[in-house]
């Protein structure tokens, strides 16, 4: 059983680049953490921490997941509900079970997920959510829909959780990351959309539609989730979409 006075989080899809950034960035500050993800971690989760191996778009799955959190920890003082999938496909050419599969990862799991958690934050006499959305769910682009619909899907499902949760003393927010040089961001690079241009060239080129003129870190957004998380930090902040983006989403496509 995790010791009682540290702050315990779990962080869904915390093997990936802005997963893993959280994790270490919330042990940095003290917390507890507990990652889940279908993908080993490796050796460097946190000794006192628990790391579950699971698939968070199967319901049995996160029915798992909470009978070893509740093993680990009688609380949750926070959830980051980061894991997701990404198809890149036009449209017609989604077949349903990459539809299916894409909002079962991202947005069902979160549904059920938060419905397990409930009791546990709770026990904390309350705590926050923080759900990572994208700036796809405010602006989009071509070849993406499945995913655009399900992280759309997620910012509203967060402001509707926000508004059930009040009561409880449960924040919930939404962090919207923008391009981030994570390995899905990497992946998606070599769409053919992109041209016959290298890797990094097409970043140097997504970097360059940025106002900041540079693609994100996994840790700048890290810092994101802890500061939503953090009762001290956004104390008022419910219902609420973060959009950390280096700018993009600020400038018109017209420019």
């Amino acid at each position: 059983m995790v010791i009682s006075s540290k702050k315990v989080v779990m962080i869904t899809g915390a093997s990936g680049g802005i997963g893993r950034a959280a994790v270490q960035l919330f042990n940095e500050q003290g917390w507890s953490v507990i990652g889940v993800d279908r993908k080993e971690f490796g050796e460097d989760f946190p000794e006192d921490g628990l790391f579950i191996l699971s698939d968070i778009s199967e319901p049995k799955d996160i029915e798992f997941i909470f009978e070893k959190t509740q093993k680990y920890s009688e609380i949750l003082n926070a959830v980051v509900n980061n894991a997701a999938v990404q198809i890149a496909k036009p449209l017609l050419q989604i077949s349903c079970d990459e539809w299916d599969q894409t909002m079962a990862s991202n947005l069902r799991s979160v549904f059920l997920g938060v419905k397990l958690a409930h009791p546990l934050i709770n026990a904390a006499g309350g705590g926050a959510i923080v759900n990572v959305s994208s700036v796809h769910a405010v602006a989009t682009s071509a070849n993406i829909s499945a995913y655009a619909a399900s992280k759309g899907g997620l910012l509203a499902l967060t402001r509707a959780m926000a508004i059930e949760f009040a009561p409880d003393n449960i924040r919930v927010n939404a962090i919207l990351p923008g391009a981030v040089d994570t390995p899905m961001l990497r992946e998606s690079m070599k769409r053919g959309m992109f041209g016959d241009s290298t890797i990094q060239q097409r970043l140097e080129n997504l970097a360059g539609k940025t106002v900041n003129g540079r693609v994100g870190q996994p840790r700048e957004i890290a810092k994101g989730i802890c500061f939503l998380a953090d009762e001290d930090q956004s104390s008022f902040m419910t219902g609420q979409a973060l959009v950390v983006d280096g700018g993009a989403t600020a400038r018109l496509s017209t420019e």
